[in-house]
């Protein structure tokens, strides 16, 4: 949670805002290009902020999960899907600093699970599972803008799994 040093208008949560802002314009491009673009915003965004926050796993599973996303577009095979999962384990086992670090290693291992090996309605719902895991996270290390991305993430992620659902 936040404490009195590190308020709302503290210094590390710009880049967390930062993230928030690149986060939701991800999600409202229509072109793959600028989607991407955005997404790599975030990544490096959110990056920074959990560094500023002294929070290792995260940064490294949102590092990961840059590169993982970019490599779900151009190989999207287990065996690429099997990597990213090895790097995020390694890299939790490696930066462990106490149960709240498992939850952005937990969340990084579950949206490569959906990204790779899964599609449609079950992919959602993984993914859903993995924003779950961030936005406590968020919540927990007093990241103001990564909660409210997430937050919105989570809304938006069941709303479209829900609409799907009363589609089929």
């Amino acid at each position: 949670m936040l404490s009195p040093d590190s308020g709302w208008l503290a210094p590390a949560q710009w880049p967390g805002y930062a993230a928030f802002v690149f986060g939701l314009a991800c999600f409202a491009q229509t072109d793959d290009r600028r989607f991407k673009i955005f997404m790599a915003l975030e990544c490096a965004a959110y990056a920074l902020h959990f560094a500023m926050l002294g929070q290792g796993t995260a940064v490294a599973s949102t590092l990961i999960s840059l590169a993982r996303s970019v490599a779900a577009l151009k190989a999207r095979t287990p065996a690429v899907g099997l990597l990213f999962i090895a790097l995020g384990l390694v890299s939790g086992a490696v930066l462990y600093a106490g149960p709240v670090s498992l939850l952005p290693i937990a969340a990084g291992v579950i949206g490569t699970t959906a990204l790779f090996f899964l599609q449609g309605v079950p992919m959602r719902a993984l993914m859903l599972l993995g924003t779950g895991l961030w936005l406590v996270n968020n919540l927990l290390v007093g990241s103001v803008g990564g909660s409210l991305l997430e937050a919105c993430l989570l809304l938006a992620n069941a709303t479209t799994i829900a609409r799907l659902l009363k589609r089929s």
